[in-house]
């Protein structure tokens, strides 16, 4: 059963008058947290991109950025694109519950800050709107400021890009402690390591962007070192 049907089959069993934000609280206690995880990209994407509550052609392809939709799956797509739209619930609600589901986990996080910024950048332009959002999203997260930037680098063209941020290094490190936070970055971004923390099979696209990003920085490292 694919991702969205089940997303689908929640929100059928709704009250009436209950919103997206009711099902991510059901869920968010499973011990299988793709659907949350979905949930919560799907309502602070919605968010972020200022939904009037009509899914348009152009926000049904930035959400593709993220998931694999297949045709017999976007009625159910739709349907939970248009309830994260009209969910009353601000996205600092959704940020903080999502923060409280993983505590001190921060990968999965991470994993969906990316997706946020898939989003964002689907259209090819980034707004500062868009920055501001993304921001505050991951003070809620606990990420400090570089953690923040190393990630805007992986997406962004025109941010600044430090090779050694994005592995999470200081330039004074040792070759050794490079070579060591590369690998160790390779391996937490392996599609098993990211469905194992909670990342749906039909996001995990989410690695390839990442995968390029630390690769680069390991070569452009190495090239700065001879």
């Amino acid at each position: 059963m694919s991702i969205w049907t089940r997303i689908a089959e929640a929100i059928s069993a709704l009250a009436n008058g209950e919103g997206l934000s009711a099902v991510f609280d059901k869920m968010r206690a499973s011990p299988d947290r793709t659907v949350a995880f979905a949930i919560a990209v799907i309502a602070l994407g919605a968010k972020m991109a200022k939904a009037d509550g009509v899914v348009t052609k152009d926000e049904v392809v930035a959400f593709r950025e993220v998931f694999v939709i297949p045709p017999e799956e976007e009625a159910n797509a739709a349907r939970v694109f248009n309830l994260a739209r009209q969910d009353v619930a601000g996205f600092d609600i959704y940020a903080r519950r999502i923060k409280a589901m993983y505590g001190t986990d921060t990968a999965p996080l991470c994993d969906l800050l990316e997706g946020l910024f898939h989003i964002a950048m689907a259209d090819g332009v980034y707004h500062p709107k868009e920055d501001d959002f993304l921001r505050e999203v991951a003070e809620i997260f606990g990420f400090e400021e570089r953690r923040f930037k190393r990630i805007r680098a992986q997406f962004v063209p025109q941010a600044e890009r430090d090779p050694y941020d994005v592995l999470g290094v200081t330039p004074d490190a040792s070759m050794e402690e490079v070579r060591a936070a590369w690998r160790r970055l390779v391996r937490d971004t392996h599609p098993d390591r990211m469905i194992a923390r909670g990342v749906p099979e039909e996001a995990i696209k989410l690695a390839e962007r990442r995968m390029v990003a630390i690769n680069s920085a390991w070569e452009d490292i190495q090239g700065a070192r001879g």
